[in-house]
């Protein structure tokens, strides 16, 4: 525990429920985990554009970066003092000035299948509808079920809950890390299997300025060491694939074993948007060579590849 925390914070964050839900679990983290008198916590929800943007794909809006452009601004300008981000939302690259200081213990890493018309991906009847904005997301679905449907669904989770109620998709998917904050894992008729999720799902990134180094001291409570190496493993696989929302990728980290002698799993993918081809690649070695090895897989795959599978 650090010494009394004296100083406002000002947690800046997206304004969608599942966004306050992650902010507001940072707020209970920093009062029990770091010792932050509650009243010195305020969050600050923002609209980013990747919120404003419902009519197409993130691909066709400019792709990563969407989702925390306003609120790293917010950071820059002092307007607050942490952002709080869905990793699986940030670019490989950070504005400068700006670090990520902790990733508190990750949430359930998998995608969950809902529908009101099926009990799983399997269940669906040939011709039918999943609707979802995730290139990676269609890839895999065509891969698994290439007699199905794919239509574009957009928007915050009620959002798209509402609208496939309204019968604008027979399924979808939604992450049960966000299910499982906002108290609605009921609705997840499962996980899906045979999906590898996006780079860095489940987990939460903290980003601070570089130059506070007494907040830096303080985001050390609410670091998980695990959660860290898997992200920092999965973000350098993202980066040696110049990843961002042009091609359908995945990949995941596993860590486990005793703190110090720690092994990492790790597995990803690339795909064709329509799912006929797949590269896949899984690497295991010490945790504590992660990084390097994320880097290795998603080098591996760009050989395999090829140039033209990553031409825009």
């Amino acid at each position: 525990m650090t010494a009394l925390w004296t100083r406002p914070l000002v947690l800046a964050t997206r304004a969608s429920p599942l966004a306050m839900a992650q902010a507001e679990e940072t707020a209970r983290r920093l009062r029990a985990q770091a010792g932050v008198p509650a009243e010195l916590v305020t969050i600050l929800p923002l609209t980013t554009t990747g919120d404003r943007i419902q009519d197409r794909s993130l691909n066709a809006a400019g792709g990563k970066g969407l989702f925390t452009k306003e609120i790293e601004e917010a950071l820059l300008e002092r307007r607050a003092d942490v952002a709080v981000h869905s990793m699986k939302d940030a670019p490989t690259e950070t504005p400068a000035g700006l670090v990520f200081a902790a990733h508190p213990p990750r949430e359930d890493v998998r995608d969950a299948f809902v529908s009101t018309k099926a009990a799983s991906l399997t269940d669906l009847p040939p011709g039918a509808t999943v609707g979802t904005a995730s290139l990676r997301r269609q890839a895999q679905t065509l891969r698994l079920r290439p007699d199905l449907k794919v239509a574009l669904l957009r928007g915050n989770v009620q959002t798209r809950l509402k609208r496939l109620e309204e019968g604008a998709a027979d399924a979808t998917y939604l992450a049960m890390a966000g299910l499982n904050r906002l108290g609605l894992a009921h609705l997840a008729r499962g996980p899906v299997e045979g999906m590898l999720p996006a780079v860095a799902q489940g987990a939460l990134g903290l980003q601070i300025r570089a130059e506070d180094a007494e907040l830096a001291e303080l985001m050390r409570a609410l670091h998980c060491r695990r959660t860290g190496l898997e992200v920092a493993a999965e973000r350098a696989f993202l980066a040696a694939l110049d990843g961002s929302c042009r091609t359908p990728l995945a990949g995941l980290a596993r860590v486990g074993g005793e703190e110090g002698r720690e092994r990492l799993r790790f597995e990803g993918e690339i795909l064709t948007p329509d799912g006929r081809i797949r590269h896949h690649v899984m690497l295991e070695g010490a945790a504590s060579e992660g990084e390097a090895m994320g880097r290795r897989a998603g080098e591996i795959l760009k050989a395999h590849g090829g140039p033209d599978f990553f031409a825009p």
